[in-house]
């Protein structure tokens, strides 16, 4: 039954457009042309991001300052090993699942900190990826509290996580 819920709401959106006769085609191809607009202009914006955590993660500041917030990241909850997937997932996908992946093959699959690394990893979103992509497209300049409300949250699901990991 549940299988056909998504083509149940497909048809009933085709039926509901036809009522109305709404031009589903056009208004796709419509919607298509303003998405590829907005993928024009958040590229810059993209491609700064990626290029700046390559660039901080390969000068060693990243590791510097993984260090630097280990104790402080411990002191909440989050193991020291953890501290670098901390300080990168807001910024990286590919490059937190790189880190989870050597997480495992130091620690083990089945270790309290690779159990911590994979729920961090599954349960947080890449902060200034998801900003630069959405306030990109929409023109909003001013980021005033998006951003850090947005790390505090990461910071704060990180150390729920390894806490939820550490009594279940």
């Amino acid at each position: 039954m549940v299988d056909y819920i998504i083509p149940a709401l497909f048809l009933l959106l085709f039926a509901f457009a036809a009522f109305r006769k709404i031009p589903v085609y056009d208004k796709f191809v419509e919607g298509a042309k303003g998405a590829a607009n907005v993928c024009i202009s958040a590229f810059p914006y993209l491609a700064a991001t990626l290029i700046m955590v390559q660039l901080f993660r390969l000068s060693g500041a990243a590791a510097a300052a993984a260090r630097f917030l280990a104790p402080g990241l411990e002191f909440i909850g989050i193991p020291r090993e953890l501290s670098e997937l901390i300080l990168l997932r807001p910024f990286t996908g590919s490059g937190s699942t790189a880190l989870v992946n050597d997480i495992m093959s130091k620690y083990g699959a089945d270790s309290y900190v690779e159990r911590c690394a994979a729920v961090v990893a599954g349960s947080s979103d890449t902060v200034f990826y998801v900003a630069s992509i959405y306030f990109g497209g929409t023109k909003v300049k001013r980021l005033k509290y998006a951003i850090p409300v947005a790390l505090l949250v990461t910071v704060f699901s990180s150390a729920l996580s390894c806490w939820l990991c550490k009594v279940m």
